[in-house]
């Protein structure tokens, strides 16, 4: 048993990796631009916007803080342990090896699948700029199967869909109907990723430009459309002007697809030993990264809801092109930009995800708990070559029997999982000495502080937003009481913190970043639990029938067992 959660210490000398160290901070500042600004600000902007109003960017503003407790946890461990893996590499360091396999096993779930959504996002945008162009591609070669048979037979309004089904090919009772486009930026991206991390370096600060430029323009055109009146449209609650039309119930209703485009920072954490003085550049990047994208988000969304009345964003999946439809401000060229825009902010998205999965093998492998070709080199392009070979397959297979919506939900559960263990680990770990030039995760003492603002915390928010509080705690038949027994165990989960708080004089930061991801897990349903349980149950399995046994730290066990 003792086994199961043996620690593994690290340095940065441990690995010779053979791994080409060619980014600086700034490098890792746009990675993290490319990786948060994409899908999520591209496409389910809109539908945050529906369901919150302008107020969404309250969410905008917690989810970012939530993430930006996460970064300053993330950034301890990189300053701490410098080499690849991300949050598998801290929780071995933190939790032991059964803890480590659990949670590199979720990794696995959040880049690959992560990639899949995004690959058909961009596929969705790609179709769409075609046809604004005039170059029509047939429905059935701009979807999955699964997507076009459940629009078909479940009365559907998505006419496209529809008509890929009605329209595909078949061969005996087989329709042929599959994404051609987001097969072929996964075959594209996972070239550039083989190629090399340098190449794959450049064309992603090109990328970053072009996008922050076009959202710019976005931003500067667009003031000059704005009302103050749809920033305070009448509310369904009170019927007053408000700036939460729907209330503060209707902002949370748009967490996922807010927490969704916060999605991809952790991924930086993996490029830590291909970054030049990873222990200063890397916490620093991400953290810079993570306060600009907010500042972009509020300002998207204030443009946006500033524009066009919020109730028009219903079902729209590309906003920021939408906003310049004829409808709304008329500017034909600034439609095509954006759309031009989104499909560079969503490759770039691609480029990051697809090099952070190879990686993640590549550190498991290392320790043992994976085959040792998942850690081969290119002896020339010097990047994990087999690990990107097969991420390019895990990624591309599943685009032709998945759907977009269980893919969502399927990745946001592993990756906020993830962010809880980094967050806890981080309370596990030993005082360290400061030295100059490196990040160091400041100490504040919790010990009354986390109580006071939890159980203050509860108090206020009842005291603001009664209503909100009792809809959400009352019994619902269609959610089977979901909200209300996650919300048991988050307050008891924190009553528990904060009596350890205040017994272990823990640190403020991490305990803040751990409260806020469990609350975030309290938005997943009783489906998304069950398949992230079914994965990590496959992944038990895989461990125990191989990982277990060739383990580094298994083997080098057994060892001094037998010397004794």
């Amino acid at each position: 048993m003792n086994q199961l959660f043996r620690r593994k210490n690290y340095s940065a000398n441990d690995h010779p990796s053979g791994l080409l160290r060619v980014l600086g901070v700034w490098d890792i500042v746009f990675f993290g631009i490319a990786a948060i600004i994409g899908a999520g600000s591209f496409s389910s902007l809109g539908e945050a916007v529906f369901r919150g109003g302008p107020g969404v960017i309250i969410l905008y503003i917690i989810c970012g803080f939530a993430c930006g407790f996460t970064a300053l946890c993330y950034a301890e461990f990189a300053s701490r342990i410098p080499t690849a893996g991300s949050a598998y590499t801290y929780a071995y360091a933190s939790f032991g090896e059964l803890i480590a396999w659990v949670i590199g096993w979720a990794l696995i779930m959040e880049y690959s699948f992560g990639n899949i959504y995004v690959a058909f996002s961009w596929s969705d945008y790609f179709t769409s700029f075609m046809g604004r162009i005039g170059v029509h591609i047939p429905e059935f070669l701009t979807c999955s199967y699964p997507e076009a048979k459940k629009a078909f037979f479940g009365g559907s309004q998505n006419i496209e869909l529809i008509n890929a089904w009605k329209t595909a090919p078949t061969i005996g009772n087989l329709k042929i109907i599959l994404d051609i486009p987001a097969l072929v930026i996964n075959g594209l991206i996972t070239w550039l990723v083989y190629v090399g991390v340098k190449e794959s370096k450049n064309l992603n600060n090109v990328f970053v430009i072009l996008k922050l430029f076009i959202i710019l323009m976005v931003i500067a055109m667009g003031i000059a459309f704005i009302s103050t009146d749809n920033w305070f449209p009448v509310s369904t609650v009170t019927h007053v002007p408000s700036f939460m039309p729907n209330g503060f119930a209707g902002v949370m209703s748009a967490v996922s697809g807010v927490f969704f485009a916060y999605i991809g920072f952790d991924a930086l954490s993996v490029l830590s030993e291909e970054t030049k003085d990873p222990q200063k550049n890397l916490p620093r990047g991400m953290i810079i990264s993570l306060v600009l994208c907010t500042v972009i988000y509020i300002i998207l969304t204030l443009v946006l809801t500033g524009m066009v009345d919020y109730r028009k964003f219903e079902g729209i999946g590309d906003p920021l092109a939408f906003i310049f439809e004829r409808s709304n401000a008329n500017i034909a060229w600034m439609e095509l930009l954006v759309s031009l825009g989104a499909i560079i902010a969503i490759t770039t998205v691609l480029l990051v995800f697809q090099m952070g999965q190879p990686r993640i093998w590549y550190a498991m492998s290392r320790d043992g708990l994976m085959p040792k070709k998942f850690m081969e080199i290119h002896p020339k392009h010097k990047t994990p070559s087999f690990a990107t070979i097969i991420t390019g397959i895990v990624v591309g297979v599943p685009i032709l029997f998945t759907d977009k919506s269980f893919i969502l939900d399927f990745t946001s559960i592993g990756t906020i999982f993830a962010f809880v263990l980094v967050c806890g680990g981080v309370l596990l770990l030993p005082s360290k000495e400061k030295l100059k030039g490196r990040f160091h995760l400041p100490y504040i003492n919790a010990k009354i502080l986390f109580p006071i603002i939890f159980l203050g915390g509860l108090l206020f928010f009842y005291w603001w937003q009664p209503e909100f509080f009792h809809t959400l705690m009352e019994w619902d038949h269609k959610t089977e009481g979901e909200f209300r027994i996650s919300m048991f165990f988050f307050i008891i989960i924190n009553i528990g913190l904060c009596v350890l708080a205040f017994v272990k004089n823990l640190s403020l930061i991490p305990l803040m970043g751990l409260s806020s991801c469990l609350y975030l897990l309290t938005g997943m349903s009783h489906n998304n639990w069950f398949w992230f349980l079914v994965w990590f149950a496959i992944g038990l399995i895989i461990y125990f029938s191989y990982g277990y046994r060739n383990s580094k730290l298994h083997r080098s066990s057994n060892n001094d067992e037998n010397q004794k």
